[in-house]
Parts: structure tokens; C-alpha cells; sequence
């Protein structure tokens, strides 16, 4: 079997580029297998959120309220449907609240999560497209143990979307803290900064 072909210099730049950004305190990104035969090069992460998490590593995240992948392909040669060489793929899953149910503009809304933050973080985009879908699902049998709750319901909304960056220096930093911020707003999170009004006057 041949020797695999070494990354080249701007793919390695643009993974550097993108492990780069600090996450905030209540995400936990870990390394992901990126899917193979999708692009010559290919990388992946994943990204969890617990609206409890503490942060100090000690969280059970065996099932996260919010989590997401993103993943980066590479074909030195371009390809026609991306209109580039780099091709940024994600998928983002988000448990809902009873009163969200049923809600027909949460696609829409849900959508909105990804496009603000693209454009917040001032990341470069282009050929942006994906799907939002409301999904349910039901415990049966010894699924409903352990589950945590007397419904085995669970409602999610989940988001798969794909743009290519445009970025011509490979620094991809920015599509990095808008996928830190799409899920952090999935899951609920107050932006950084913010104080919440329940906080008791000192």
C-alpha cells in the first residue's frame, strides 16, 4: 500500500487556524475522526454543551443537551459545487423545550443561529446552504432506563449546513468562533458578557 500523501502546507494552516480560538468555559471540544473519501484532506472536532456544565472537566456529556460537529475538507483541485478549495461542513443537535414544540418558525429561527453568527464573527462565506429539522424520539424497553425523566420523549432540533470560506491566507479562526457561538446559542447560552437578570444586586 502506497504511503499516504502529506497535508499540504495551507491545509495543515487552516486546521491550525481553526483549533486556534479559545472555546468559552461551558463548551467541551474534543478531537473527531474526520468521515474519509469525502475530500482528499479532511479534518473534524466536536463540540458539547450542558446547560449545567461547570466546566471544570468533571460533567457527564454521555448525552449533552447541545452538541455539533464541524468538519473541514480540502481539495487542492477545487471543486465546482463548493466554488473553492476548502469546503467547511457542520451539524448541530439541540434539545427543545415543551413550549418550542410545534413552533413553525423555529427553522427559520433556527437557521438564523448560523447565519448571525458567521456574520458576528466577520468570517467570509460563500455557496452557504443545509437544513433545519425538528426531530422526536421515543424511549422503549430498557432504552427508558436511566433516561433521567418519566417521559422517554425527546425533542431536538438539529441543523446540517455547509459553506465555503473565503479567507485566501487559510485562516479560518473566525468560522471557528462562529461555531463556537452557533452552539452556544443552541444550547441556550447567555452571550459572553452578559449578566443575568436574576443576579441578586451586591
Amino acid at each position: 500500500m502506497p504511503d499516504p500523501i502529506p497535508p499540504p502546507p495551507l491545509f495543515r494552516r487552516a486546521v491550525d487556524s481553526l483549533s486556534a480560538p479559545a472555546p468559552r468555559p461551558e463548551l467541551v471540544v474534543r478531537p473527531l475522526e474526520a468521515p474519509p473519501r469525502l475530500a482528499p484532506f479532511s479534518w473534524a472536532t466536536s463540540v458539547e454543551a450542558d446547560i449545567v456544565h461547570r466546566g471544570d472537566g468533571t460533567d457527564d456529556l454521555d448525552e449533552p443537551d447541545t452538541s455539533g460537529r464541524l468538519i473541514l475538507l480540502h481539495d487542492p483541485e477545487g471543486q465546482d459545487r463548493w466554488q473553492g478549495t476548502f469546503r467547511l461542513v457542520c451539524f448541530v443537535q439541540a434539545r427543545l423545550e415543551p413550549e418550542q414544540l410545534g413552533d413553525d418558525m423555529l427553522p427559520r429561527i433556527g437557521w438564523s443561529w448560523l447565519t448571525d453568527a458567521l456574520e458576528q464573527a466577520g468570517a467570509g462565506f460563500t455557496a452557504l446552504g443545509g437544513t433545519v429539522t425538528q426531530t422526536s424520539s421515543v424511549r422503549f424497553g430498557g432504552l427508558q432506563e436511566g433516561a433521567g425523566s418519566e417521559d422517554p420523549r425527546e425533542d431536538d432540533v438539529e441543523l446540517r449546513a455547509s459553506w465555503t470560506p473565503t479567507e485566501s491566507d487559510a485562516d479560518l479562526s473566525r468560522h471557528a468562533v462562529a461555531f463556537g457561538s452557533l452552539v452556544a446559542t443552541a444550547a441556550g447560552l447567555p452571550p459572553i458578557g452578559a449578566v443575568p437578570l436574576s443576579r441578586s444586586p451586591s
